[in-house]
């Protein structure tokens, strides 16, 4: 799984705004934060406004807070709004995948790598992040011997 500087960017703003729930960020502070660029972290903050992660405020005290408390957001739910869906194969989802001979039953395999990724990404709160509390589940996916290990 790749997940590209946008996701990246957006996962790290919500849990800017997770910290300061329920109070409003600026755009220029969640940037300055994170260490950002201002105008792609805006653009970032659109795509999660739309799919109703967050909300924003106009105005001089305006900025932008999370739609629903921390303990309620997934950072699947953060991905899927600025990336799409979690896995997919030349563009299909993969139960959408077909193949014949020897490959048949590939689909089989890419339906559980989406559900392996699902069960990080939509059972990790914004909350658990911020406060390093990660559930037993991931937390043991992260003390594997190879865990940590580039390959």
């Amino acid at each position: 799984m790749q997940i590209s500087a946008r996701g990246d960017y957006a996962v790290r703003a919500a849990l800017s705004l997770a910290t300061a729930y329920p109070s409003l960020l600026s755009t220029q502070a969640i940037a300055n934060e994170q260490d950002m660029p201002r105008k792609f972290l805006e653009a970032v903050l659109a795509d999660l406004r739309r799919a109703g992660v967050v909300r924003a405020q106009r105005g001089a005290e305006g900025g932008y807070t999370l739609a629903r408390p921390p303990r309620e957001v997934t950072v699947g739910a953060i991905l899927r709004a600025v990336e799409g869906p979690l896995a997919g194969v030349r563009g299909l989802r993969p139960e959408e995948t077909r193949y014949e001979g020897s490959a048949e039953n590939l689909p089989r395999l890419w339906v559980a790598v989406r559900a392996a990724v699902r069960q990080v990404l939509d059972e990790v709160t914004l909350a658990e992040v911020v406060s390093g509390r990660l559930p037993t589940h991931v937390r043991k996916l992260t003390t594997l011997p190879d865990a940590w290990e580039p390959r």
